[in-house]
């Protein structure tokens, strides 16, 4: 699925990793950790956004539906839809656990975004 702004409809996920991540009014909040794959349904479950932290020290991890994300061609990096305030109340999982009861933490990452449920 394309982002809103998606100029295309593929990405490789080495271009995504480690793009930088912004809030609406345009403050750096993180960057793209990882890409969490679906398998059973071949859709992108969330990206996962690395946020705080120096060095990987105490950093979140942060859970966001790929369908959130804009990508803004002039800042070089994605948008999410969200104040910083609002980020630190997202759904948070350490990087290790980002795929342990997917289901649970995939409910919650989606109602908290208000995204679509693709799986239903």
């Amino acid at each position: 699925m394309p982002t809103p702004s998606g100029h295309t409809r593929a990405i490789l996920s080495s271009k995504v990793k480690g793009t930088t991540v912004y809030n609406t009014s345009g403050e750096k909040i993180g960057h793209v950790e990882d890409v969490v794959l679906d398998k059973m349904s071949n859709n992108i479950m969330f990206a996962v956004i690395g946020f705080g932290g120096i060095l990987s020290m105490g950093e979140k991890y942060h859970p966001v539906p790929w369908s959130v994300l804009d990508y803004n061609p002039d800042k070089d990096g994605y948008v999410v839809p969200v104040s910083q305030a609002e980020l630190e109340r997202a759904p948070t999982s350490r990087l290790e656990d980002v795929t342990k009861n997917e289901g649970d933490l995939r409910t919650r990452t989606y109602d908290f975004y208000k995204a679509p449920h693709y799986w239903e």
